[in-house]
């Protein structure tokens, strides 16, 4: 091949080597994050947060074990929109939510997946629809059905999980371990067909590149120092264009290139985001731009924190 030849071939490739980096830092480039309210009265452990398909001004969160089988919605600054009850469920271990669209409808996913000890075989996934936003009042609880259930099973034996994201465009779920090193990542079938037993989750990958705690943070018996890396939120922008997971310590960003899988976007080092700061970090959610991103924490009156993309 001449020289020629060469170049003819070659800039292309490069051209779109560097459109896609360019576009992966418009991605990438956020600004520090602002206190967009605090979570009120009765929300004192939220271990999730999504932000719903059918109105850009609510999210939904939940708190973690022995709270009630209750999503709350409230507004970005806090204010409590409605709290939906899902029927004939118990909240053992809520550990994160997800929102997504399917077949032209809106979706919330509930992951009551937390188990601390190792020992659950009963970890389970609820979907609802979620319910249209003018029927929520502040003053009345909604109760809703569940649509269906995904049971949750791990062919190593038990594991604690509190990050969970959904891939509708795929048909799957998600789910990342918090406290196997490296953390697992492991995928349910979203919808299993009516009547079929759900398998056990598939591992796909172990994820290595988690910020860990330098030597003097990890001798700190708090959250955010020695146990900084362990994954607590995990979600997917409704566009595909990038994955998040939150750690105790870090906001780590995901950019995913076209075509390309979850597990090969999320195999990549992250884009680390400026320092949450919070004192247990473990709801994080993309808005429905794609872009924003909401995180909390657990704690009584815990700020609700939102990472906005630099223009």
């Amino acid at each position: 091949m001449n020289l020629a030849s060469a170049k003819t071939v070659r800039l292309p490739a490069l051209l779109a080597t560097l459109l896609l980096l360019a576009a992966c830092a418009q991605t990438t480039s956020y600004q520090e994050p602002q206190v967009a309210g605090h979570e009120p009265a009765g929300i004192t452990e939220s271990s999730g947060i999504a932000a719903s398909h059918r109105d850009r001004r609510l999210l939904w969160t939940h708190n973690d074990s022995g709270g009630q089988p209750v999503l709350y919605g409230l507004d970005p600054s806090g204010a409590r929109r409605g709290d939906v009850r899902l029927a004939g469920v118990r909240n053992t271990d809520w550990e994160d939510i997800a929102s997504f669209e399917l077949d032209g409808r809106a979706w919330i996913l509930v992951a009551d997946t937390g188990d601390n000890a190792g020992l659950r075989h009963d970890c389970a996934l609820y979907v609802i629809a979620e319910p249209d936003p003018a029927t929520l009042s502040p003053s009345q609880e909604l109760t809703v059905p569940v649509a269906w259930k995904i049971s949750v099973r791990f062919p190593d034996g038990p594991h604690d999980c509190e990050a969970v994201a959904v891939d509708p465009v795929g048909g799957l779920v998600y789910l990342l371990t918090k406290r196997t090193t490296p953390p697992a990542l492991y995928t349910l079938p979203l919808r299993p067909a009516a009547g079929a037993a759900v398998p056990a989750a598939l591992c796909v990958a172990q994820l290595r590149q988690f910020p860990q705690p330098s030597l003097a943070q990890s001798l700190l018996p708090i959250p955010t120092s020695r146990y900084r890396g362990q994954p607590t939120g995990m979600d997917f922008a409704p566009d595909g264009s990038a994955a998040v997971v939150l750690t105790y310590g870090e906001v780590c960003l995901f950019p995913r290139q076209p075509g390309e899988t979850w597990v090969a976007a999320l195999s990549r080092k992250p884009r680390v985001l400026a320092p949450h700061g919070l004192l247990q970090a473990e709801g994080v959610g993309f808005g429905q731009d794609s872009r924003t991103l909401y995180v909390t924490s657990e704690g009584a009156g815990s700020a609700i924190l939102l990472y906005r993309p630099e223009k």
